[in-house]
This record gives C-alpha cells, structure tokens and sequence, in this order.
C-alpha cells in the first residue's frame, strides 16, 4: 500500500476525488470527509487527484482512499504508488500539473451543439412513457413557445427492453420519420442507453454464451443456465433486476457498438446518452474477461464508448479527464439546497478534468418533485434556469409552460435565449479548453489566488474575463458579488472597480454577469 498524509494549512483549500462532493469542497483544516473511490463515483465522475490552493498535487493511477482529519489528510492507494507534485503556488499551478500528468486534451470538443443551444430532455415529461406522439408534440411545443432547436435526448423506454435496443413496436409506428421530422425541425437526436441487460430475453442467452456479461464467481445462485458453465452476474439497479454486460470481452464490446452503429445507420440517430454505467453494479465476487479490471475499470469501460459518439453524455465516468466527452452532473432534487450544489460542483468538474460539463437539468432531473404542480416552487425553477444559462450547457426537461404560470414561464425562455445568444462564445470557449487545457468554468480562486476567494461558491468565471453571480437563495432579490481585481462592466452598462464587494440588485428577472474590460 501507499500512502500520502498532508498537514493542511490554515489557509489552505483542496479538491479532488468525486465531483457529486464539489459542494463540500474545497476541503480546509477541520473537514470531515471520506471516501474509497473504489467503486464509490457517488453517481458521477471520479478522479483519483487532489488539488491544492497552495499549488500541492496528488495523484494515482488507480482508485484511493481520500481521509480529511481535524488538520490533516491522507491519499491511500492500495493498488498503485501515491505519486505528489509541489511545484507550485496556486490551484492554477496544482491544476496544470494535473492536467499535464493525467488529462487527455488532444484539441476535440464533443459536438459544438451541445454547447451552442439549450438541450432538451424528455424524461420528466414522459416518464417511462416514451412514445412517438408525444415526443413530437414536445419538440412541436418548445418550438411554438420560442424555444431555439437544439439536441433532443429522448430517454429511458424507447427502447423494446434493456438490451433490446429497438424502438418499442406499440410506441413508435415510424421511428425513422420521427427522427426525420425532428431533424427538419433543427434537432439533433440522442437515445438513452446504458450496460444492462434483459434477463431472460434471447439477447441475453446470447451472451451469457459468449460470456460477455459479467458473471458470478460463487455458483450459488437459484438458477443454472444448462448452456453455460458459469452464471452471469444479476444487478439490482433503479429499473429492476437485469444483468450486466461485459466491455472488457471483445465480443461483449463489438455486440455493444455494432447496435450503437445499427440505430445511427438504419434511423439517423446523432448520439447516445450513455448512462447507468456506475461503478458500484461491478463490485463484488465477479468474473469478466479481463481478470484485472476493477469496478472503476468496467465505468471507465462504458465511459469509453462515448468516445466514438461526438454526440454523446456521460453521467458517471472514472479518470478520462480532459476527453472530448459531455459531461452532465446526477439528478438534484427541485429544492434550494441542491440548485446551491451546481456552481460547486460545476467549478469542481472543471478542476477534475470534465470541463464539457452541463449541470443537471433545469428546476432538478428527479422526476418525483414534478408529479404535482402543488410542490413545484415557481422562483427556484426560474432561478436555477438562471444558473445553467451562463454555464458551458443548460438542459431542460421538465416544460415549463406546463409548471408555470405565464410570468414565471416567460423569464425561463428569456434564460434560454440568453445561452443561444452565446453560442459562438461558447463554442470558442470550448475549442479554447480542448487546446490549451484549462477550465471553461471556474472558482475565483483560479484565477485570484490567495486574495480571500477560496470560499466563494455562488459566483464563477468564464475563463478569464467574464464573472457570473446568480442568485441561489430563496427570496433573494439582491445578493453580495465579489469583484475581483479590475474593471468590470455589467449589462447595463455600469462599471465596478475591483477589488471590492458590493450588494446589487437581483429582481428575479436579473442575472448579473459581469465582462472585464482593460
């Protein structure tokens, strides 16, 4: 085993391990946190790094242990060595030592689409009723209500079963002109997909026969397959009980992409999101091909596929930083508390390596709080459509003509307008991120070291010279912005000197943002 222990300054503020954690982050003397990130990604992306704010770098190759104590923490990896870089100063410092030593910019973004327009997701409208019908009328409605075209991700239960990736017969009549409509409309066109298979279905013995799915290394399950020396593995996940496919066998993986490849060629389907790929469904007494792989190396195995798939979203992925790979933060619930998670977390995906980042889906992507108009809280899915709309992507699922009352409605539309109207910039900043390496969004701390910013989790930047102050706070029609260095010009026009804090006004109309002018 090796092992890393660091006294913690008093001014001192780490990051690393999983990003659904960046809320708690930075970590600073008297945290208490931990974690093995073996097969523990807390449903989203994972990096066996720590950053510093005093420029310290730690890292491994394969899963650790993170501890933080009263004044110390520890990095355990039982795998692989420990390996530590002090060369630096600041968390820019830390970061660029990371990325150098781990990440994998090679100057390609996922599609530029992603960036340029909202996203639209069919989820919690339709449920686990996907069907032809009402996706058409959904893209139909965004549009009729002004909403820019962009991509359309139809989710969960397209699909004949899991692992049967064939549109559901009763459900879609013409799926391939329903994709073509779609496209005339000007949307792009995802499909969910994710590892698991049906059990008892032909796709299923097929593979259990190859054994490309994962299997039991105990024989003591109830049912013994005649065709097959050895059983494959059940998983219990949040659909049912299902087992799991290989993607370590090279049968396992050409079974997978050839029905990828079959939908895009025979439908005209753009991109897959790739999801349910966590590393905690591959823990335990397993057999696979590659007898080396750990729970983390299978998520990885799966994130790999969106590789092939310009258009593609991950929503758990291990290592694979600085890939050209959207990257969507897990489902939040429809309160304040978790709409004042996404600038933490966001600023943390940037520093973990995923700068293709989206935040969850506008107003929280749990289904369950839009059952009943009665729990939805009308300002907190305004102001979350707020937050996402100077992020790198916004993605809307729940429709808000539905939710909402006209005004509320209306200030949701003006938030997705304001994303389109950043399209260029977007995109300029992502080719920027592909190409030099460094973060799209990031804390203040970045790019201000040590002038008091470290805790400052409300407000980001865009790269060098843009600075974003939504508000998170119920009822909060002002709010505290801290300007950096410089001269920062609203909207309006008004110019603030930095350094200094300053209350501004906030009505729930308002997003501040702020461009730095020489």
């Amino acid at each position: 085993m090796s092992r890393q222990i660091f006294s913690i300054s008093d001014s001192e503020g780490w990051w690393g391990g999983n990003t659904a954690s960046g809320h708690l982050m930075p970590f600073t003397k008297g945290s208490a946190y931990e974690v093995n990130l073996m097969g523990d990604n807390e449903g989203n992306q994972s990096q066996p790094i720590l950053l510093s704010s005093d420029g310290r770098l730690a890292y491994c190759d394969e899963p650790v242990r993170l501890k933080f104590g009263e004044d110390e923490l520890r990095m355990d990896g039982d795998l692989a060595q420990v390996q530590t870089m002090d060369s630096g100063k600041t968390l820019r410092d830390a970061y660029l030592n990371a990325k150098d030593a781990l990440y994998e910019f090679d100057g390609r973004i996922p599609d530029a689409e992603l960036f340029r327009m909202p996203q639209y997701n069919t989820w919690i409208e339709l449920m686990y009723d996907q069907n032809e019908v009402a996706i058409l009328a959904y893209a139909e409605r965004l549009l009729a209500e002004g909403y820019p075209p962009g991509v359309l991700m139809i989710d969960d239960t397209w699909q004949e079963g899991y692992g049967i990736w064939e549109f559901a017969p009763r459900r879609f009549k013409n799926p391939k002109e329903m994709i073509a409509r779609l496209h005339a409309m000007g949307f792009k066109v995802m499909l969910w997909v994710c590892p698991f298979i049906q059990s008892d279905s032909p796709i299923y013995r097929q593979l259990a026969k190859q054994k490309a799915m994962i299997r039991d290394a105990e024989d003591d399950t109830a049912v013994l397959w005649g065709f097959c020396d050895e059983n494959p593995m059940i998983v219990r996940w949040w659909n049912g009980a299902s087992g799991v496919l290989d993607l370590t066998h090279p049968e396992g993986l050409q079974w997978f992409r050839g029905e990828l490849d079959r939908l895009v060629e025979e439908y005209g389907v753009d991109g897959f999101k790739l999801d349910a790929g966590d590393a905690n469904f591959y823990l335990g007494s397993i057999k696979c091909y590659d007898q080396r792989a750990h729970a983390n190396k299978h998520m990885e195995a799966f994130a790999r596929l969106a590789l092939d798939y310009p258009l593609s979203e991950l929503r758990a992925c291990w290592k694979l930083g600085g890939a050209p790979i959207a990257q969507r933060l897990r489902d939040k619930w429809h309160t304040w508390e978790h709409l004042q998670q996404l600038i933490p977390q966001m600023m943390t995906m940037g520093l973990l390596g995923y700068p293709f980042a989206c935040p969850d889906m506008i107003g929280g992507g749990d289904y369950q709080s839009f059952l009943s108009l009665d729990t939805i809280d009308q300002e907190l899915f305004v102001r979350s459509a707020q937050c996402s709309a100077l992020m790198p992507m916004m993605q809307f699922s729940a429709a808000p003509w539905r939710i909402l009352d006209e005004q509320h409605a209306s200030l949701c539309l003006e938030a997705a307008k304001l994303h389109a109207k950043w399209a260029d910039q977007f995109e300029s900043m992502a080719l920027d991120c592909a190409r030099i390496g460094e973060p799209i969004l990031r804390p203040l701390e970045y790019n201000y070291p040590h002038q008091g910013y470290l805790e400052v989790k409300d407000q980001f930047m865009l790269g060098d010279s843009v600075l974003v102050a939504p508000v998170v706070e119920s009822g909060a029609y002002q709010r505290k912005v801290h300007f950096p260095t410089g001269r920062w010009q609203s909207q309006s026009g008004e110019v603030i000197e930095g350094p200094c804090h300053q209350v501004v006004e906030s009505p729930l109309d308002c997003l501040s943002y702020y461009t730095k002018r020489n």
